[in-house]
């Protein structure tokens, strides 16, 4: 079993279930999947770049990306509708705890000047959302061989009922929130 999961069923349901009083264990939330999503604006002029992009993603999740297309024709961006512009990973059980785990010990430490990631990101259902800037801080990524720097957007959908559960629930499985500085 993976050691996130143990620890969500271990230290992290009794948590919650004493700080928010809830009447039994399936009405705690859960995380229920992760996306992992990056768009690639420039793939209309150049069809490589999406394809490099979605080696990236491999490497990064373990699972092929489904391929997104434009929903809407843009002109000022030379964007036609079906156009491939970017793409997207879902994960979930086993896989999906892996990913975060490794997204909270090993990746967001080596952010350069890291303080943590911000608390305001949540959407009032209790879902977050995170930005990565560059794919190079996953250690799968060989440095030497990306052929553009591109960022990632992380979504963490829960089962939460609002932003304060959501939070609880993500900084107990080990999500590096900013700390609040104390004003004097």
């Amino acid at each position: 079993m993976n050691r996130l999961k143990e620890k969500y069923k271990n230290d992290v349901i009794p948590a919650l279930l004493k700080t928010f009083n809830y009447k039994n264990v399936n009405q705690v939330p859960k995380i229920e999947k992760i996306i992992v999503s990056m768009g690639v604006g420039v793939a209309t002029q150049n069809k490589a770049l999406l394809d490099n992009a979605v080696k990236d993603m491999v490497q990064i999740t373990g699972r092929k990306p489904l391929v997104t297309k434009a929903k809407k024709s843009i002109s000022n961006f030379k964007l036609r509708q079906g156009m491939p512009i970017g793409c997207k990973v879902t994960l979930r059980d086993e896989v999906m705890y892996e990913f975060m785990d490794r997204l909270v010990s090993i990746v967001l430490p080596r952010v350069r000047d890291f303080k943590g990631v911000p608390l305001n990101a949540f959407d009032g259902r209790g879902n977050y959302s995170l930005g990565v800037k560059e794919q190079t801080v996953f250690p799968e990524i060989d440095f030497d061989k990306i052929d553009q720097i591109r960022g990632l957007n992380i979504a963490f959908v829960t089962t939460a009922d609002s932003d304060e559960e959501g939070r609880e629930l993500l900084r107990l499985m080990g999500m590096p929130f900013v700390k609040k500085e104390k004003k004097d």
